[in-house]
């Protein structure tokens, strides 16, 4: 297939401003977006998303997840269509380009195709997937995972928010619920761009990161329980101290992650200590492990490791312990041909690049079960996200979306 003109480039101005018009919609307190999945902020911004699509001469179609398929049709009405795309949804402080960088790039790439009257074999739909955060419902890549078969959709409708509102009755509730059945689209291919969310890129000085593999995780749900006692009057050798157990396990699963770089890593986040009083010696204590790798066998190694420490540490202490598994995706393995497809648009452009891990899940990561799919990554500042200050150049976001559009247009094929 012909490859396109290294001249084809996208409307940078336009992706930025489109980008800046969006974090207009459920701003943060301090710069970024709060945008939860299936807020009323959401449904606005899905409404300027069909907006632009529709002026861009897409038809829109929804699934019963409310994940969003812009389409622009090809030559070819047999042929599968290549799907571009990533997520609306933010953080509960989250930044401006998370997700919406891609969804946004997608868009930008069609409206390029329009402005220099480029025709393709194959369909080219931008997509806006639903819940990829999984920051109101839990888990992350909600709507992706169901597309793909890998978590059930009645389930998913009655995940709950903090405020014990269910995904299902949200997703009706702001008009977004669609007829279309989950997964039954089939796709050429996926693309999708994204930040890096990580140092690497910027600290290098490289523009493009060529995403050949996603890592694979395993979040453990610890429990440990030990004896609550006065902190004053209880003998050290007699204490049952949970909160003592939980911090030689953290450093545990430091020790694991750094034993496998330069790629794993690992960290207890979500911690809860019980009474939590300052002269009571902790009863109990609630604590999330995440282990990630992008090897399954040294992933599958970290859990065994972490998981015989844990044993080992609560047997010494005399506490007890439950491990329960609340989350995990093996390593994936982004399809070579459209790896390849970003490398050479990368390299036919002129900008500098590398191969690189994405150490976060992305809707790329289920998609690549039923599609071949790869990401495009570009730098974002001292590789913070998920975090108001989140910060990108309009070089770099430019960039990466001129060689997400390389190798759309590889991939649909243009037609001459």
């Amino acid at each position: 297939m012909a490859a396109p003109g290294e001249n084809l480039k996208i409307n940078a101005d336009r992706l930025w401003d489109s980008i800046h018009e969006m974090a207009k919609i459920g701003p943060g307190v301090a710069g970024g977006s709060n945008r939860q999945t299936l807020t009323d902020e959401d449904g606005e911004g899905r409404r300027l998303f069909q907006k632009w699509c529709e002026e861009a001469g897409l038809t829109m179609g929804v699934d019963e997840m409310g994940t969003m398929f812009a389409r622009r049709e090809g030559t070819d009405p047999n042929a599968l269509p290549v799907y571009v795309g990533s997520h609306l949804d933010t953080q509960p402080t989250g930044g401006r380009y998370d997700g919406v960088l891609g969804v946004l790039g997608g868009l930008e790439v069609i409206r390029s195709m329009n402005d220099l009257g480029i025709k393709t074999k194959h369909p080219v739909i931008a997509t806006n997937w639903t819940n990829e955060e999984g920051a109101r419902f839990a888990p992350a890549m909600l709507a992706s995972g169901v597309f793909a078969g890998v978590i059930e959709q009645d389930w998913a409708y009655n995940r709950v928010d903090a405020k014990g509102k269910k995904f299902g009755e949200e997703l009706e509730r702001i008009g977004w619920k669609g007829d279309e059945k989950v997964g039954a689209r089939k796709m050429h291919a996926f693309f999708e761009l994204h930040i890096e969310q990580g140092p690497i890129l910027e600290d290098e000085g490289i523009d493009i990161g060529v995403v050949t593999h996603g890592q694979g995780l395993k979040w453990l749900q610890v429990t440990i329980t030990g004896k609550e006692a006065h902190t004053g009057s209880t003998p050290m050798p007699k204490r049952r101290n949970a909160s003592l157990g939980m911090a030689r396990v953290i450093e545990l699963v430091h020790e694991v992650a750094m034993d496998y770089q330069p790629d794993a890593v690992g960290a207890v986040g979500h911690i809860e200590v019980y009474p939590n009083s300052r002269n009571i010696i902790a009863g109990r204590t609630v604590f999330t492990i995440d282990i990630r790798s992008p090897d399954k066998r040294v992933l599958d190694e970290m859990d065994a490791r972490v998981r015989e420490g844990i044993a080992t540490i609560c047997d010494a202490l005399d506490v007890q312990y439950e491990i329960e598994q609340v989350g995990h995706f093996d390593p994936v393995t982004f399809d070579k041909g459209c790896v390849k497809a970003i490398r050479s648009s990368a390299k036919r452009l002129g900008y500098s690049h590398r191969d690189i891990v994405s150490g976060a899940g992305h809707d790329a990561c289920w998609i690549n079960r039923v599609a071949p799919t790869a990401m495009v990554m570009c730098p974002c500042v001292d590789g913070l996200s998920h975090n108001e200050a989140e910060e990108i150049t309009k070089e770099w976001a430019g960039a990466g979306c001129d060689v997400l559009f390389h190798a759309v247009l590889e991939t649909a094929e243009i037609v001459e």
